[in-house]
């Protein structure tokens, strides 16, 4: 008698990533100050801001990294603020990090391999001892690892090890680590530092796709890439949201300016905005 095949479960509905009040001090500093935004699902989101801003902070408080003093971090209707970040794997979120983060004694393949550990149906034992099921799971493991660099052209990287690798080699890796676990939501943290132009173009185009199975929340400095993969971007100054919206509505709020540029808005002044495009005034800029 055949045993009946069960039905594939439907993936979870694609949600919003929303946070709310979110404050974080260090000592008698105040590194954020109430931040709170939404990222849509599909959504491309920037965050950006001047050094100081508060970017990194808020990348280390949504990755599980920092907790706030107080607010909330709400994915898919799930309160997440209080978990850590290998707990973000389980609810479909994924992330990149500024210092990619790979294993040294691991191939580039292997390190992918990683990031796909999380769709594996066998446990430890299975794979430690052998077992067939084990021996199964590796196998579609290292598919689906090869697949995700094959997709980033990078699958010749595969035998290498990070050591031997340029720095935006490294970060193909990286990427390709985050989403060999289908993630819904993506968290970049500056994933165009080091790119050449041509690859910022490249990395452009392929987040661009990626919104067709994911929301991507991209902390970035690089102007020229925020305004043209952004759908929405949330502009941080001292710690504080200054500006929200569309990036051609950021590009001419005179608040983004100055806190960029250093200039003093008045009523009727006005002020160069071509530098927001891309300009070597802003994307000089980088988050210590």
């Amino acid at each position: 008698m055949t045993p009946p095949v069960e039905p594939t479960p439907d993936p979870p509905p694609r949600g919003a990533f929303v946070a709310e009040g979110v404050t974080v001090r260090f000592g008698g500093l105040v590194a954020l100050d109430d931040v709170g935004l939404r990222v849509e699902p599909g959504e491309v989101h920037g965050v950006i801001g001047p050094n100081g801003a508060g970017k990194t902070t808020f990348f280390n408080v949504c990755c599980g990294f920092v907790r706030p003093d107080s607010g909330t971090l709400t994915w898919e209707g799930t309160q997440v603020e209080g978990l850590r970040a290998h707990d973000l794997a389980g609810l479909g979120i994924a992330r990149t990090l500024q210092g990619v983060g790979l294993f040294a004694g691991m191939s580039a393949l292997e390190n992918v391999m990683t990031g796909a550990a999380v769709r594996s149906r066998s446990g430890f034992a299975s794979a430690a001892f052998g077992l067939p099921r084990g021996r199964r799971d590796e196998q579609a493991l290292r598919e689906r690892a090869m697949q995700a660099l094959a997709d980033l052209g990078a699958a010749h990287l595969a035998p290498r090890y990070p050591g031997m690798l340029p720095y935006p080699d490294q970060k193909k890796v990286a990427l390709a680590r985050a989403l060999v676990a289908e993630p819904r939501l993506l968290l970049l943290d500056e994933p165009a530092a080091g790119l050449s132009e041509g690859e910022m173009d490249e990395l452009g185009d392929l987040v661009r796709r990626l919104t067709e199975r994911m929301s991507v929340l991209l902390v970035e400095h690089h102007m020229d890439l925020v305004m043209r993969v952004c759908d929405t971007i949330t502009v941080l100054d001292f710690g504080q949201v200054i500006a929200h919206g569309a990036p051609a509505e950021v590009r001419d709020d005179p608040k983004v300016v100055a806190a960029y540029l250093g200039a003093e808005v008045t009523g009727g002044s006005e002020i160069d905005t071509t530098s927001l495009d891309g300009g070597s005034a802003v994307t000089a800029t980088k988050e210590v």
